[in-house]
């Protein structure tokens, strides 16, 4: 999206982590719980988020 803030090479890494994690709970069934995923991502976003704000 064009709101989305810039990341840096480690945030790109983790979340492309989650992701992968993601994927693989995905195989295991779609009842498999990936919610703590979901808000690690979240997480880092929102981080990347106050630290664009703040260089404003």
């Amino acid at each position: 999206m064009a709101n989305d803030p810039q990341l840096t090479a480690g945030e790109k890494a983790k979340i492309a982590w989650y992701a992968a994690r993601m994927v693989k709970r995905g195989i295991a069934g779609e009842q498999v719980y990936q919610g703590d995923l979901e808000r690690k991502v979240d997480r880092i976003i929102d981080g990347a988020q106050k630290r664009a704000d703040k260089g404003k």
